[in-house]
């Protein structure tokens, strides 16, 4: 995983979320949820749809593995590289 392609995952959960971070403060190992970026499940749903626009893929709300995928930036980051049309 390419810090680079982190990097924009980061700017576009920002983006989308309209966070007050800068994308270079979100450490890719730190928590998305709960603590560290303090996000919620409507952040999840904001963030889902824009990583479906802007990479072609289906995150599902049912997928028994989200807990995994929106563990951190790097986690995320990784599931769309692998998934990225």
């Amino acid at each position: 995983m390419s810090e680079r392609f982190e990097k924009q995952v980061a700017e576009l959960i920002v983006d989308a979320l309209n966070l007050d971070v800068e994308p270079e403060d979100i450490r890719p190992e730190e928590p998305m949820f709960g603590e560290g970026l303090g996000l919620d499940s409507i952040d999840a749903l904001e963030l889902a749809m824009a990583i479906s626009k802007k990479y072609g893929f289906q995150l599902r709300s049912d997928d028994g593995d989200n807990a995994n995928i929106f563990a951190s930036l790097r986690s995320l980051s990784a599931h769309i590289a692998e998934n990225a049309k």
